[in-house]
Formats: C-alpha cells, structure tokens, sequence
C-alpha cells in the first residue's frame, strides 16, 4: 500500500513499508542498529490527516504546498494534528577537506576554524536567521584542521583534522566515516532526549562544494560538469579545476552506490558523514529534519543509500543555487519549499524554512472546521 501522498510533495520513496537496510552490512553497531529502527510513516495519521485538511473553512488546496507539509508531518510523527516545532536546534557540522591543496577555491584553509569561532560568537548569518526564528545554533567540530576555540555551542567530535586529498587518495578511512556517522547519530539522540524536536543541518568546511558534487556525482550518474557549481564564486579557471580533480576522483575510486559507506569514506567529507548520522538518528525518532543546501543533500544520498525510510522524515529547506542541488533533491525525491539563489550554507536555508513548517503544522491544528465554524461549504 503507498501514501497518497500528493505528487507535488515530491517524496519518491513514500510508501516503501520496508524497514531493511539498504546495505547487507553497513560495518558499526550504533548506525546499523539506528538504521533498522527508522519506521515507515504512519498511513493512519495521513489518512486522518487527509480528512481534517478536507474539513477546514477553505477551498480544496488553497494553501497549496503548506497543505501537502502538514500532512507529511502528521505522517511523520503519527498524530494529526501533527505538534508544531518549539524548540529547533541548527546543527552546524564543521570539516576541512584535503583537496584544498589542489587550488579548488581561491579561500584559504584557515577560514573553516575562522568562521566556526564567528558561528560559536553569534555573529554569522545562520546566527542571525536563528534568532529570528528562536531557534538553537550549535557548532560540531567534525575535523577541522586547526585548533578551535571551544565554548557552550562549539563542541569538539573532531574524528581527524581533515580529510585527505579525495583525488589521490581516500578522504578518509572505512574506520573514520562510520566513526563520523556515529558522531550524527549521538549528536542527534542527545538533543531530542533534551527537548529538540526539529532538526536543521548546517555546515561549515572550505571545498566542501568539491566534496559534494563528487558524492552527488557518484550517486546520481551525472557527469561532474553538471554537479559542480562555483561554490564561494570561483572564477571559470578555478571551477574547470573542480571538475577535473572531481573525474579524477572518480576513476581513482570507481564508487559503487551498493556500498555507500566506502562512497563516503572516498569521495565525502567528515561534516557528510555527520549529517548523514544525524538524518538517520532523527528519522528513527519521527522527528523532522529540515535539509540546508548542497551539503546537506549530498550527506542525505548517504543516509538514503544506508537507509531509504530516513529520507521521508527530512524537508528540502530550499534550492541552492548550487549546480549539484537540483540533481541531488531529485534523487531524494525532495521538492524545496523556498528558492531564494542562496549558496552560504551554515543552514540558513533551512533556518528560512522553519516558519513554513511550524505554519502547516498549526494549520491543521489550529484552523477552524467548516461545522465549527459555521461556515456554509459550496454547493
């Protein structure tokens, strides 16, 4: 039996009622364990979900989208109305990136360590939308390659100090990816046990845009020349490099997307391994996780290729104006809520999105009934 779900919503894996790994053996305990707990969402809750949307003093489809997003929350949390997020909480996973050093960005290395601080400060952007928002910000040190300074929001998982150079060798170890992944799953675990109940990825990681057109690239099948976008705005010399270091990479490693951990410990970033961790813990909560940009997407291909269910609980936060996003949200089966040209990152993207979510969901909550309200339906 499959949702019904509108086709709008975009979700291509809605109604898969399996809860087997993708994987025969993904390699760690936590994860696996995490993976095969993710529960399909709730047909009951959708379906009276569906009814109480037909019930409210409206046309049939007047709030468009918002409409579809209240009833995937319901979905998700297996109540309608679904409960509107309170109390969100931005995790900003931070990782250096070995290809650096083949000049794929014209940013030095050191700007990572330089804008967690400004992150942990409060004076970056996604601070700033958080505010807005009420909302929580908190950076992960995942591997970034200089010393950070630590505070309350700053905390240190560091797995290494970056990666390695993906176009000569793996960015990392089998070893250190799941090491990643569990750092997202236990950074997840422990911030709904604390009140968290909605998610939003950020990151924050100079060439993280190579890393990710590469993991796109290697799950999707598109050629790098249509994934790889400008990043910080990279000039056409710079951006042809990107391309060519990520086909390197590509017939270096001959990834195979049946073995995503191996994709991910090859192609991927310490910060994609722990957002990955963190979409899966989340899904195994029925809580929702509202999807940045690029990275983010690139890091759910990982967490869909371990665990397809996990990707019905997250939210395309919005487009980027990165080449790679569109072609990574169609393969997530994700349509955007906004698209505004952002290519930051840090999660503001998803930080934008937040008020949409918590609209659908007090919408079915909290609009009135045409019986209670009295109001004559249409002849």
């Amino acid at each position: 039996m499959t949702l019904p779900r509108p086709v709008a919503w975009g979700h291509a894996l809605v109604g898969c009622l399996t809860k087997e790994v993708s994987v025969e053996r993904i390699g760690d305990e936590l994860v696996e364990r995490v993976a095969g707990s993710i529960e399909p969402l709730d047909q009951a809750a959708w379906t009276e979900a569906v009814a109480q949307n037909a019930a409210l003093t409206k046309p049939a489809g007047a709030l468009g989208r918002l409409e579809e997003l209240g009833l995937a929350l319901a979905a998700m949390a297996g109540v309608c109305p679904p409960p509107v997020p309170k109390r969100a909480t931005v995790v900003v996973a931070a990782g250096d990136h070995g290809v650096h050093a083949r000049g794929v960005t014209p940013w030095p290395q050191r700007v990572t360590a330089q804008m967690v601080a400004t992150v942990g400060a409060g004076g970056a952007a996604v601070n700033v939308l958080a505010r807005q928002v009420g909302a929580e910000v908190i950076v992960l040190d995942v591997g970034v390659a200089s010393a950070v300074s630590l505070s309350d929001n700053v905390l240190s998982r560091r797995v290494r100090a970056g990666t390695a150079d993906l176009s000569s060798e793996p960015a990392m170890s089998r070893t250190q990816a799941l090491m990643a992944l569990r750092v997202g799953v236990e950074t997840a675990r422990e911030l709904i046990a604390a009140g968290t109940d909605c998610l939003l990825t950020g990151d924050m990681g100079i060439a993280n845009t190579t890393a990710s057109a590469a993991l796109i690239a290697a799950f999707t099948g598109a050629p790098p020349t249509e994934v790889t976008g400008r990043g910080t705005g990279v000039d056409d010399e710079t951006w042809r490099r990107k391309i060519e270091v990520i086909e390197t990479a590509l017939t270096l490693h001959r990834p195979r997307s049946d073995d995503p951990i191996r994709v991910l410990a090859c192609l991927g970033g310490l910060e994609h391994a722990a957002l990955a961790g963190l979409i899966l813990a989340t899904a195994g909560t029925r809580t929702p996780v509202i999807l940045d940009g690029v990275i983010a997407s690139a890091a759910a291909l990982v967490a869909q290729r371990i665990q397809p269910l996990a990707i019905d609980y997250c939210i395309a936060g919005h487009l980027s104006a990165e080449a790679g996003h569109s072609h990574a949200l169609a393969r997530l089966g994700l349509a955007p809520l906004l698209d505004l040209g952002l290519r930051l990152g840090e999660g503001t993207g998803a930080v934008l999105a937040l008020p949409l979510v918590r609209s659908a969901a007090a919408l079915l909550g909290e609009m009135a009934t045409f019986e209670s309200a009295g109001v004559s339906r249409r002849g």
